[in-house]
């Protein structure tokens, strides 16, 4: 277990003291369930990443899956008469 050293000012240590204390608890226990509750939900990433896993097994699943082969060539992607 790691510890960690948390500047804060002397109004906001007294009032989380006192609250700690109305919950029969430490403020290290407090500090701790805050960062815990704070990081168990899912990352931005792991959720971008969730997301873009479901997305091709939907594409894919409708035989649209994405593949470098699908790639344009520079004279198809410069045609102007094929956006016409």
């Amino acid at each position: 277990m790691k510890n960690i050293t948390v500047s804060v000012d002397d109004d906001t240590y007294h009032r989380a003291r006192v609250f700690a204390a109305e919950k029969k608890t430490s403020l290290s226990a407090l500090v701790k369930y805050f960062l815990f509750t704070l990081t168990e939900g899912e990352s931005d990433f792991d959720r971008l990443l969730r997301q873009e896993n479901e997305l091709r097994a939907s594409l894919k699943a409708r035989g649209l899956a994405f593949r470098a082969g699908d790639r344009l060539n520079r004279d198809q992607v410069h045609d102007r008469n094929a956006l016409r």
